[in-house]
């Protein structure tokens, strides 16, 4: 192989490499573009999550307090039906 095949070996693979780089950075330019607005979309999703089990646990909290009461009661009723007996 003389000089002159061996540059023209060398410049070919290059060519080839700066080519599919190209590619490769166009594919991970556009993937990026693609999945920009889904990405916002689950953020958003996420966010209504949180806020929904937030609103959840504060419901779940107050029926609880309402139900430790009512226990309460029914604990105060049952000992003054007792008491009538």
């Amino acid at each position: 192989m003389n000089g002159h095949a061996l540059a023209e070996a060398i410049g070919a693979a290059g060519i080839f490499t700066a080519i599919t780089v190209t590619i490769w950075q166009v594919a991970v330019t556009w993937r990026a573009k693609v999945l920009a607005p889904r990405e916002g979309k689950y953020q958003r999703l996420a966010e209504t999550s949180a806020a929904v089990q937030e609103h959840t646990e504060l419901q779940l909290r107050e029926i609880t307090l309402l139900l430790e009461d009512m226990r309460g009661r029914v604990v105060a009723l049952e000992r003054i039906l007792k008491e009538v007996e």
